[in-house]
């Protein structure tokens, strides 16, 4: 049964200041309320122009233990916590600020920033909530690290997850949640980050955990420590008092906040880097000894898999059969409006690769009361133009968020025209993604009438941000 669900966002702002557990850096994050449909944005404000970085699968930079995003100079590290407190209390729009380069490690789990969330009061909105409904089983291994999972389809999100890492200190343990809305913040968000003692050496060595310490993570011990690991560790760790190992074989630590804490905060990570798909998940996801590398890996797969499903449940209102964006979508894609707003639905779109458009030429397009009286014929240089448009498309999805860009077509060449275009006619443009480079992006296109060549050229265009001081002035869209 489809239930409707309102996208959400917070009323209030609110910060959370802490160290970074990589950088060692104390910063500050604020949470900012977002319009409908912005998604999660993380925002720079330490840097000249305040960068913005959607939480975005595209963006991810670096897994060095955590998940890490970055656009050109601009990067937010050891995002996954805070990105898990945000889908874990189903908040769909939201500005994440920070002034520094990571993300503070809090207590090691999420549960500080879920209660800083829930103190800003959690606000519906008016625009549709829109899901990925997982339609058939999705699978993958990765032998080397003995990782399976198994995604399958399920009416909400449902995540069962299982650990093994073969120390004697860490039995196996499994854990399984069938409603994030009523277990994640009792059930989960209080899970802590962990490691084992042997790692710490190795971790240090490599520039990480230089904010890390026995109050923001779970260190396992190891019953071989000598004395001088010890008092490396005390050292390490600036440990006044003594350093031993409890009845659950953890360094310094207090009673574990759930008996198989270990496993849960694998499930804190994965709602975190499930937010990087952009869209809430229907689906049952299995997951066996799963960490942020191929968490990564099963969102490009599910994304990859569902690309098309994702695009339509951003920009389509209302499921048609044989359209992938009807008029309504297109607007929100690109900026033009009527009289110059020349495809009307796209009927075929494989992101990053090839899209088709089409374009219905009526007698009541207004370039025919002058082209020509009595002789109705569609300018070619309007042509050219739908087929930039439907390239534009193509290109503009590129971008988490179309709407701030424009594509601005840098030249038009080896174009021909075949065929007159008269009224009656239904134009199909096909567009294919030649190249990439450096944010330039050529386009061969061809226009057809009843699958005879009307038109052909390729395109070449560059993606810039609205209002930009930069847009090439000698450009056209």
């Amino acid at each position: 049964m489809y239930i409707h669900e309102n996208q959400q966002t917070i009323k209030d702002s609110i910060s959370y200041t802490g160290i970074g557990l990589h950088t060692g850096i104390i910063s500050t994050v604020t949470f900012k309320p977002a319009q409908e449909n912005t998604g999660i944005i993380f925002r720079r404000v330490d840097l000249p122009g305040k960068p913005e970085i959607p939480a975005d699968i595209k963006n991810v930079k670096s897994l060095d233990r955590g998940t890490n995003i970055g656009i050109k100079e601009a990067a937010v590290a050891t995002i996954e916590h805070v990105l898990s407190a945000i889908k874990g209390l189903e908040i769909d729009n939201i500005i994440v600020e920070v002034d520094g380069e990571e993300i503070p490690v809090a207590d090691g789990s999420a549960i500080e920033f879920v209660k800083a969330l829930k103190k800003c009061c959690i606000i519906e909105q008016d625009a549709e909530r829109k899901y990925l409904e997982i339609k058939k089983p999705l699978s993958f291994s990765v032998p080397e690290y003995n990782v399976d999972v198994v995604v399958v389809p399920s009416e909400s999100l449902k995540i069962t997850f299982f650990i093994d890492f073969n120390h004697p200190n860490l039995k196996p343990q499994y854990t399984s949640m069938v409603s994030v809305k009523d277990e994640y913040e009792k059930g989960f968000a209080s899970a802590r980050t962990f490691c084992f003692v042997n790692d710490i050496k190795q971790l240090r060595a490599a520039g990480l955990i230089k904010g890390g310490s026995l109050n923001n993570a779970l260190v396992i011990g190891d019953d071989s420590l000598s004395d001088k690991d010890i008092q490396e560790l005390r050292e390490l760790f600036n440990v006044k008092g003594e350093l031993k190992l409890n009845e659950q074989k953890l360094l310094n630590s207090g009673p574990l906040r759930y008996y198989n804490e270990f496993v849960r905060h694998k499930v804190v990570d994965l709602i975190g880097d499930l937010a990087l798909l952009g869209i809430p998940v229907k689906g049952h996801i299995l997951a066996a000894r799963s960490g942020h590398r191929t968490n990564i890996e099963l969102i490009k797969k599910i994304k990859k898999q569902y690309e098309n499903d994702i695009l339509k449940a951003k920009y389509l209102e209302k499921e048609v059969k044989g359209v992938v964006f009807d008029n309504k979508a297109i607007q929100r894609i690109l900026p033009h409006r009527y009289p110059m707003l020349l495809v009307d639905k796209v009927v075929e779109f494989t992101p990053g690769e090839s899209i088709v458009g089409i374009k219905n030429v009526t007698a009541n397009e207004p370039f025919f009361q002058g082209h020509f009286p009595d002789h109705p014929v569609m300018p070619g240089v309007l042509i050219v133009e739908a087929m930039v448009q439907t390239g534009g498309i193509l290109v503009l999805n590129e971008c988490p968020n179309p709407h701030d860009f424009v594509a601005y077509f840098l030249s038009i060449d080896k174009v021909k025209f075949r065929k007159l275009v008269v009224p009656g006619d239904r134009l199909e443009f096909r567009m294919r993604l030649v190249r990439s480079r450096v944010g330039v992006h050529v386009i061969e296109g061809k226009a057809y009438v009843d699958d005879q060549l009307v038109c052909e050229g390729e395109l070449k265009a560059k993606l810039v941000k609205k209002n930009d001081s930069n847009n090439p002035s000698n450009s056209n869209s």
